[in-house]
């Protein structure tokens, strides 16, 4: 009995002396992704969309599709509570998504909510800008650093150019969507290179660890 107290008093002082330490992100991406929620916005926003494509909360994301059907649909009607929440799911399995932090953006602005209105207007600028700071995708050397296809179609949105046909090629080692769009403010086709490293190199990481 003595002996059994004399150890409960050891493993109380010893809970007291050596605190807690706080659990470790999942992964790069999870670490990023933390610090933008609590704030931080001098993150490296381009390795936060790259992180994420290899990262375990990929792996283990749903299709939101729905819920990004609803959001849109949500703020067309005017319905804003019912977009952020549809927003929230989306970005909850990829915080990377520009569409969810647009879309939180309009919503909590239309609520006359500055601050969240503002947070994520920053988030889509930061995300946004990580990929139009990486070339002008005038050519292959310069072409749009991106993660995913989506963000190909959201560089256009932006430019506001009209997507036209699309092509995969391939170049010394590396491989790039070529983009053709059309400007309507001109009427002009332009096109547009993106390097498609990063999707390129999961997808064959995939086929590779099922042979």
């Amino acid at each position: 009995m003595k002996f059994a107290i004399i150890l409960a008093g050891t493993l109380s002082l010893s809970a007291l002396t050596c605190p807690a330490q706080d659990p470790k992100p999942a992964s790069e991406y999870a670490g990023l992704r933390d610090r933008v929620k609590g704030g931080d916005l001098s993150v490296d926003f381009a390795r936060l969309r790259i992180s994420y494509i290899d990262s375990p909360e990929h792996q283990n994301a749903k299709d939101t599709d729905d819920q990004k059907t609803q959001m849109i649909q949500a703020i067309n009607a005017h319905d804003y509570k019912k977009a952020i929440h549809n927003a929230e799911i989306v970005l909850e399995n990829d915080y990377t998504d520009m569409d969810a932090h647009f879309g939180e953006f309009i919503a909590y602005r239309e609520q006359g909510d500055a601050k969240a209105s503002e947070f994520h207007r920053a988030v889509f600028d930061g995300l946004i800008r990580s990929i139009l700071n990486s070339g002008d995708g005038k050519s292959k050397e310069k072409a749009y650093v991106v993660a995913s296809v989506h963000e190909e179609y959201v560089v256009l949105r932006v430019r506001k150019l009209q997507p036209g046909e699309q092509s995969l090629v391939s170049d010394q080692g590396h491989s790039y969507d070529l983009l053709e769009a059309k400007d309507p403010a001109t009427g002009k086709t332009v096109e547009l290179y993106f390097n498609v490293d990063v999707s390129m190199n999961h997808m064959m990481k995939i086929f590779g660890d099922k042979k």
